[in-house]
């Protein structure tokens, strides 16, 4: 061998040994500091990655298990009584996240008690146009217009059809159910997705708030909602009383008064009744942005900008039906304080989803600890406990 190949070959094992190190450096890094290691590696190359790519990825994460476990025991003041269920936690992943039910076991196992997959529509469709995801990171904000991109009802029941309920350790799972855009059935297409799921849903979720899909929010006027949960719980009615799973509506944050006070005179009818309601999904306003790059994209706004005004209007919704009717409150949850305040609105539970882009899986433990902590300093002993107290 010459002095040439001599010089290549330890040239190359000086290669394969310092990359072989620098692996083995991340791996004892990753297992050892999994929170570290996700604020000052992963989640800085996320940011750098395409918006909708980071999120099929993080998803494929999530599926394959390769984020670990949560290794914290919900305390008892975290419990909560939500519809006809008892949760150790109070904190769900919302709607879009998962979208076909690719995750539902890996974000149960990263602490969240409920899982609500969708929207799923029952024909397959592509959604809008890319792109159509945009990060406002100045602003803690994320921009979507997917429009109900979906593999459809038998595509996601194929998948999810053997899930084994024990992996969920008495977690939720929720099915968030849309329309197909060029449907002109609603009653229909959300009824299908009801026979669809009755043997594996926990719950429904009649998606009708979702700005992404022409003509859906029209389905939140007086009339037209009348009409649509009347043939809903038809459907529902029709069921195995046993199995009859609860039904959740979605509502947008965008509402005036007048509006919801209509919502709520037909949703506390018996034939066009639901059993619990979501708010909110994301706005269409557009608030003082920082971010003056993407603030123009239309779609819905998530993430900070949506705290307050989300929160609001649990309050509102809250009032307006004396706390008879249970709610997921949901829109910029960052932190313990911001799903405290939603709790104290009138949330028996909340959902994030915008956090777990900008902060990863370390997010879920950091909001519970810190909301433990707020309500043992306050005196509650359970969540349900503390839910609409701050409504006056």
């Amino acid at each position: 061998m010459s002095r040439k190949q001599s010089n290549l070959k330890k040239i190359k094992s000086l290669c394969y040994l310092t990359l072989g190190g620098s692996l083995s450096y991340q791996i004892i890094y990753f297992k050892k500091d999994f929170n570290g290691y996700y604020d000052n590696v992963l989640q800085p190359l996320s940011q750098r990655l395409n918006p909708e790519w980071a999120h099929k990825i993080g998803v494929s994460a999530l599926k394959y298990g390769i984020f670990p476990t949560e290794n914290f025991e919900d305390p008892k003041v975290l419990n909560t009584k939500f519809l006809k269920y008892q949760l150790s936690n109070p904190i769900g992943i919302a709607a879009g996240f998962d979208k076909h039910g690719d995750a539902i076991t890996g974000l149960r196992n990263i602490g969240f008690s409920i899982v609500e997959i969708g929207s799923i529509t029952p024909e397959p469709q592509p959604g809008n146009p890319k792109p159509r995801v945009f990060r406002l990171p100045e602003d803690s904000a994320v921009i979507n217009r997917y429009g109900f991109n979906s593999e459809g009802h038998k595509e996601v029941y194929d998948k999810i059809r053997n899930i084994d309920k024990a992996l969920l350790q008495n977690g939720l799972l929720g099915v968030n159910l849309g329309k197909n855009k060029n449907s002109n059935d609603a009653v229909e297409d959300y009824s299908l997705g009801i026979k669809k799921f009755q043997n594996i849903a926990d719950y429904f979720v009649i998606n009708i708030s979702s700005p992404n899909t022409p003509g859906l929010r029209s389905l939140q006027n007086k009339n037209e909602l009348q009409e649509l949960l009347a043939g809903v719980n038809k459907t529902l009615n029709s069921l195995d009383g046993a199995k009859r799973p609860p039904l959740l509506l979605k509502l947008a944050p965008d509402l005036t008064l007048e509006e919801m006070k209509d919502i709520v005179s037909v949703i506390t009818k018996k034939e066009t009744k639901v059993d619990g309601l979501i708010i909110s999904n994301t706005t269409i306003e557009r608030p003082s942005l920082i971010n003056q790059e993407f603030s123009s994209e239309t779609g819905g706004l998530s993430g900070k900008p949506l705290t307050n005004k989300s929160t609001d209007i649990i309050r509102t919704m809250y009032k307006l039906t004396k706390g008879s009717i249970p709610i997921i409150g949901v829109g910029g949850v960052f932190t313990g304080q911001d799903a405290y305040e939603k709790i104290l609105a009138g949330a028996s539970v909340v959902q994030i989803y915008t956090a777990l882009i900008y902060h990863g899986p370390p997010v879920v433990t950091k909001i519970k600890s810190d909301l433990a902590q707020l309500l043992l300093k306050d005196g509650y002993n359970d969540v349900s406990s503390a839910v609409g107290k701050g409504v006056k």
